[in-house]
């Protein structure tokens, strides 16, 4: 069947196609009710379906709010299927839907992409995961609309009243994790990352302070999972030395400990492991994993108040720490002797 047109309803009715258009978006305050009868009346039995994008973009409030995330090369095009990124979705989907909104997604590593994604669709407001902070600073350039990022690191402090960053208790977790191991009566620990700056510097600092700095290693790893391989294969001995290892994510964590089970090394009978993020995988390999838990539908929740008091103009706290909980599985245990 062909769709019927907005100047088909005109022509028909002998009207504007602006009248059609006005009656479609609900603008009628100039137009009598005996026309907005006549025209939401043809407008039924002809069926016609309105464009949803028209209909969003035609009105000062399009409740649409804009998740950009950032597509790193470390998720060789993965990034929406990464544990942290999907958990994140998955509660900010449900906290944007309750409050009435639409979510729409974009992945890109340009900023001028955010720019024309947020001005294309006429957005309120958006949520950032994963830019830098000279990004977010170039963006507020560009954008007048407010947006909250996640996690992002401000070496000082954020001050723009159109933003808030936040984050999480990273050091804490890190310290969690490195007290857990030094109760378990390990000597010698491991950290993982791919970086030493940011966040990730935060956790390995927290764990070194938790377990002690001077029995805490450090291996950057790469980010490309092929090149990750070859590179524990030529570190193993060294590896073997410590009986923990501490990953600053679930997902190199996990990573880890597939290449340990495949050298035949034992977990945790062999080596202790503990990653950081608590996503839903943690729960389902063997032996489950020890972790940090972040709170997504927690952090979710935080967002859409942050963009609400943005919005209104609300005086509020433009960075907010949520945070974070050890939950130990099994994964880790008591060193041997």
């Amino acid at each position: 069947m062909q769709r019927v047109r907005i100047v088909d309803i005109a022509r028909e009715l002998g009207v504007s196609t602006a009248t059609v258009s006005n009656v479609i978006h609900g603008k009628t305050k100039k137009i009598s009710d005996a026309t907005v009868k006549r025209v939401q009346k043809l407008l039924e039995e002809r069926q016609y379906i309105p464009s949803m994008a028209g209909l969003l973009l035609a009105q000062n409030d399009s409740r649409i709010i804009g998740i950009v995330i950032n597509n790193h090369g470390k998720y060789e095009g993965h990034v929406l299927e990464d544990p942290f990124v999907s958990a994140s979705l998955n509660a900010l989907s449900g906290e944007i839907e309750k409050a009435g909104y639409f979510m729409m997604v974009k992945t890109t590593t340009r900023l001028a992409d955010i720019v024309k994604f947020a001005s294309m669709w006429n957005m309120e407001s958006m949520v950032i995961i994963g830019f830098c902070e000279e990004e977010y600073s170039e963006l507020r350039q560009f954008m007048h609309i407010p947006f909250v990022v996640y996690d992002g690191f401000f070496e000082n402090g954020v001050n723009d009243a159109r933003l808030c960053n936040l984050t999480i208790d990273n050091y804490d977790g890190g310290l969690q994790a490195g007290r857990h191991f030094r109760s378990l009566g390990h000597q010698r620990a491991l950290c993982l990352s791919d970086n030493d700056i940011c966040m990730d510097a935060q956790r390995i600092r927290g764990f070194r302070d938790g377990f002690g700095a001077e029995h805490t290693d450090l291996l950057l790893i790469p980010m490309q999972k092929e090149q990750r391989r070859a590179f524990y294969e030529q570190h193993f001995p060294f590896i073997k030395e410590h009986t923990a290892v501490f990953a600053v994510s679930d997902y190199y964590a996990i990573d880890f400990m597939q290449f340990a089970q495949e050298k035949g090394l034992q977990v945790p009978e062999d080596i202790s492991i503990a990653g950081f993020d608590d996503t839903p995988i943690c729960q389902q390999i063997v032996p489950s994993l020890t972790t940090v838990r972040q709170d997504a539908a927690r952090r979710a929740a935080s967002a859409l108040l942050a963009l609400k008091e943005l919005k209104q103009g609300i005086p509020f706290q433009q960075s907010r720490m949520l945070p974070v909980q050890l939950v130990p599985r099994q994964s880790t245990a008591l060193k041997n002797i």
